[in-house]
């Protein structure tokens, strides 16, 4: 939450201005360590008291060569920029909630100190192999809702698991325990508790110069100091539970790990195992940690970090940090911006704020051994408090965010109750379950429309439209769109059932669909049986070829055999096509058709049928006959010339050819039909290309020749152009009801 109360320009223009200097770094790095030491310190405190009150020290020096190894490795390993990495809140919760449960299970205080760093050298050895695996980029996309129900969840285990300290109740005291036996509680520990909240919450009121974490640090050792004036056993450093207690920087610390280590080979190693899951939560989660501040980083920097790599360092400084008994982190929100703000530019300020870590426990350990606990549990209430996504409470107020809340609400409780990672599998699951249920919630048809409402671009006679127009609807098209998936399959068969039951043809415009499962290609083929059995189709147009998850849709009804050779399905290119072969059958049932067409003569034409044989004969000697194999052009866009061509046999398409090499199938005219009117009418080129599509006989009359053929014949001329104008009467008349089709 801290990046909310920064402001972007002003910090931008800053880093600008300080440049890459040594100077900054020096800065970064100094103002970093005074933000990320004390809540290091309090972090290790807070894991290693669950082991009693004599291994507070060592929580304490935990904690500081934590921040040591992950300041040094991390930053030289990891490469963003001005990145802090040090000891964090969910390395806390996970890791003291395992040494509770140890505590618990009876484990030996030994072996739980082996375990604990065992975990921080499993936990990065597991970042690495994200890193490497290149997991990178996917963990950066957790849901938010889990995202924010974890942070809270984690804020209100650390508020939790300090509220004992902080009430001075003896160490093992659960948080229930501590509130109901108030006689446990030492006022002195509540009073400097309090005041280094007081000092944590106001100090950024008074002053930015100097971080709030560490004035609230040393208004509690002040205040400490201060009561111990009128009791002289507070300053008695030996088992004195109201501080952190002496640090050991000798040899014997040295010894202690080495005794340790050479403990490990004597485990069970059923106990290593047990540490699998605990290891992957603590990766996860430190992971997620870190690239969610990276991302924050690279907004306010104009910079981009590679996920990847830095997960790789972060994993090579945890495992360090395990290897000398420290304590593992992540990425931290709070000293990174810090760093930023001081005018840091490299990694070299990372560095830095690791190696001024490792001079304060080398110089000042023996300060750090009067280091309140209960001013350590103030500043972890509030980091806690800050935690916690008080935003999230806005989703309540509106019913479409209503279960995001719910998410953020189940994720909060199962951390709360169960553990971290079954609360992040909880979240996850959820937000899947609120994904499939806005894809359900969403209609997967697009449009629907009938057969005798939408044609294809084939010009037919009227004769031809009047058929359709009648027996159109025997076939529906609908557009689809969206994902078919096993979470919508049931409602698209919902929708297709009432027209599978009355429809011959089922046309599906598949060109909007993003995503088909097995499922759906399951349902699917029970409708292409079904209409099997009514002699039907089921017929697919514009099957993608390239999904944006990379499947091939042609490819994969293959492999389904959902089309499979002589059955009922169909599958082409364009809607066009598909309607086109519909329209063909159905006129082929009404006998309008037939198997074996034959070139028509000049007085079974449309706009001559009527004349007097004498005079068509007159006519026929003056018009062109040719004969186009089928793929060849009759004429090409740009082409001059003012000839109306007449169909006696086959079908010939209208193309538009497009700047990318491709063309527009703009119409279709078959068998009775004319072409190439507007060249005929007004003289111009060519607008289009006409395309023979299978073997065309014509009948070809130029103006010249119709002009001529008017001086002699009037009326038939005259009948010529009122059939053209006629036909393209009826041509704009069913452009207007598909148009009609579309809108509704």
């Amino acid at each position: 939450m801290i990046e909310k109360h920064i402001n972007r320009q002003m910090l931008t223009v800053d880093i600008e201005k300080k440049g890459g200097n040594l100077a900054g770094d020096l800065w970064g790095g100094l103002a970093a360590m005074l933000v990320a030491l004390p809540s290091a310190i309090a972090f290790g405190v807070t894991i290693y008291a669950s082991l009693g009150g004599s291994f507070a020290a060592y929580g304490a020096l935990a904690g500081i060569l934590g921040a040591t190894a992950l300041g040094l490795v991390a930053s030289t390993a990891g490469g963003t920029k001005r990145l802090i990495t040090a000891p964090c809140a969910p390395a806390a919760a996970v890791l003291s909630a395992f040494a509770i449960q140890q505590v618990a299970l009876g484990t030996p205080d030994a072996t739980v100190l082996i375990l604990l760093a065992v975990l921080a050298l499993m936990a990065g050895a597991l970042q690495v192999i994200f890193g490497v695996a290149g997991l990178g980029g996917l963990i950066k996309y957790m849901p938010y809702p889990v995202v924010s129900g974890y942070l809270s969840g984690v804020g209100l285990i650390i508020i939790g698991s300090q509220i004992p300290k902080f009430l001075g109740a003896p160490t093992g005291t659960s948080l229930w325990q501590a509130l109901s036996l108030p006689a446990q509680w030492q006022w002195q520990g509540i009073v400097v508790g309090a005041v280094t909240i007081a000092v944590m919450v106001l100090a950024p009121r008074v002053t930015k110069v100097v971080p709030a974490a560490i004035l609230a640090l040393l208004a509690g050792i002040a205040t400490y100091f201060g009561l111990s004036l009128g009791d002289p056993a507070m300053l008695q450093l030996d088992k004195n539970p109201l501080v952190v207690g002496a640090l050991d920087s000798g040899g014997s610390f040295t010894e202690g790990m080495a005794a340790r280590w050479q403990g490990l080979s004597g485990m069970d190693p059923g106990a290593i195992k047990s540490l699998i899951v605990p290891a992957l939560t603590l990766a996860v989660l430190l992971s997620i940690d870190t690239l969610k501040t990276c991302v924050v980083l690279d907004a306010l920097t104009r910079s981009r970090h590679d996920s990847n790599r830095e997960l790789i360092g972060q994993g090579l400084g945890n495992v360090t940090a395990g290897l000398i008994g420290g304590m593992p982190g992540a990425g931290t929100m709070g000293a990174t911006l810090v760093n930023i703000s001081s005018g840091a530019a490299s990694r070299m300020s990372g560095v830095i704020e690791g190696v001024l870590a490792l001079l304060t426990f080398l110089l000042l350990g023996r300060l750090v051994a009067w280091v309140p606990v209960a001013a350590l549990a103030a500043i972890l209430i509030v980091i806690g408090v800050r935690m916690i996504d008080r935003h999230s409470l806005h989703f309540l107020k509106f019913r479409h965010t209503i279960f995001d809340f719910v998410v953020i609400l189940a994720v909060v409780t199962v951390a709360l109750t169960v553990g971290l990672i079954p609360a992040s599998g909880t979240g996850i699951v959820l937000a899947i379950v609120l994904f499939i249920r806005e894809q359900i919630r969403g209609s997967i048809v697009r449009s629907k429309a009938y057969g005798n409402q939408s044609f294809s671009k084939q010009t037919r006679l009227r004769e031809d439209m009047q058929v359709l127009e009648q027996k159109g609807d025997q076939s529906v098209i609908f557009e689809l769109q969206g994902s078919l998936f096993f979470g919508t399959a049931s409602q698209l068969y919902a929708i297709l059932e009432p027209e599978i039951k009355t429809r011959k043809y089922l046309l599906l415009d598949m060109r909007r669909v993003q995503t088909i499962d097995v499922t759906a290609a399951h349902m699917l083929e029970q409708i292409r049986d079904m209409m099997a059995e009514k002699d039907g189709f089921l017929v697919f147009a514009h099957l993608p070829h390239s999904l944006p998850s990379g499947l091939d849709m042609k490819q994969y009804f293959d492999q389904m055999a959902l089309a499979p050779y002589k059955s009922a399905a169909r599958v082409f290119d364009e809607l066009d096509a598909a309607q086109e072969w519909v329209e063909n059958r159905i006129l082929k049932e009404a006998a309008l058709e037939r198997a074996e067409e034959k070139p028509l003569n000049l007085h079974e034409v449309g706009v001559f049928k009527g004349r007097k044989e004498a005079t068509l004969a007159a006519l026929e000697q003056r018009l062109d006959q040719r004969s186009v194999k089928s793929g060849e052009k009759i004429f090409a866009r740009g082409d001059s010339g003012d000839e109306l061509f007449l169909i006696r046999k086959g079908t010939v398409r209208i193309m538009l050819p497009l700047d990318s090499g491709k063309a527009r199938h703009l119409s279709s005219f078959g068998r009775g039909d004319f072409f190439g009117e507007m060249a005929f009418l007004d003289g111009d080129a060519r607008s289009a290309d006409a395309l023979a599509f299978t073997d065309v006989e014509l009948f070809v009359i130029s103006r010249k020749t119709f002009d001529a053929i008017a001086e002699d014949h009037k009326k038939v001329a005259l009948n010529l152009m009122e059939g053209l104008a006629s036909v393209l009467a009826s041509r704009l008349r069913y452009t207007n009801v598909e148009l009609q089709a579309l809108e509704s």
